[in-house]
């Protein structure tokens, strides 16, 4: 991801990529050496260098990110998935202090995704089984989806149900089988999928089906940087991609 977001960034009119954090200097391509590039394992030089920092790292990098952004008061754009409740919580101290926008999917389909999910789980009810499936390629470690889940939230919400009551996952499931109401995720991993989400609402007489397929992660790095674009002229605060596109409506 970090290289499709850095062509990206390097292919935009309005942009200039001036800083990129690594692991180790040393192990860089020399493709990515330019006078104009600061390439450093330095987050602080990193972030010091930037009007805004994209993450798309991992949990592990979160709490190292959101300190520099702090100290630097440097807006953020994260699409870091699997943040422990700990993080999220650090996420929350640091976005009272600069504008974040954190959501585990940047792609703006999704967005609109959650948003048409929310109103047909509302209107059809619990009367409806949901199911949440979705596929990605066979390197993602966390399951299901941020994406998933985060699909499942906004059903649950709809439907004034409590997520963590209702989210059924067989691998995690504390029954057998799931009850009646409980929002189930199937989940598959194979080859490079960069991201395929559907949610199904059926009663014995329809079905209904909202579905999002991902075909290059291009989707990603340009939903990143319109909220670059975005955050940047606001006030610190939380904010997601749907906040991003109601705003541009």
């Amino acid at each position: 991801m970090g290289q499709v977001l850095m062509q990206a960034l390097k292919a935009a009119a309005d942009c200039q990529l001036v800083s990129v954090w690594v692991r180790d200097e040393g192990q860089c391509s020399e493709l990515w050496r330019s006078p104009d590039l600061l390439v450093s394992d330095d987050i602080n030089r990193v972030v010091g260098a930037a009007d805004v920092l994209i993450d798309f790292s991992l949990a592990e990098a979160t709490d190292t990110v959101l300190q520099a952004i702090v100290a630097h008061r440097t807006p953020l754009v994260c699409g870091v998935s699997g943040l422990s409740v700990a993080q999220q919580r650090r996420l929350d101290s640091a976005s009272a202090k600069v504008p974040v926008v954190y959501d585990r999917n940047m792609s703006v389909g999704i967005a609109v995704l959650e948003s048409l999910v929310g109103q047909a789980a509302a209107a059809l009810g619990l009367e409806f089984e949901v199911e949440v499936h979705e596929t990605h390629h066979e390197h993602k470690i966390d399951a299901p989806s941020g994406t998933a889940l985060q699909l499942g939230e906004a059903i649950a919400a709809a439907r004034g149900q409590n997520f963590a009551a209702v989210r059924w996952y067989e691998p995690d499931a504390k029954t057998s089988a799931p009850a009646a109401g409980d929002i189930r995720f199937e989940v598959q991993r194979r080859g490079e999928v960069p991201g395929d989400h559907s949610v199904i609402l059926s009663s014995a007489a329809e079905s209904l089906t909202l579905r999002h397929t991902v075909t290059s992660r291009q989707v990603f790095a340009d939903g990143a940087l319109r909220a670059a674009r975005w955050v940047i002229h606001q006030s610190p605060g939380r904010y997601r991609m749907r906040d991003v596109l109601l705003d541009a409506a």
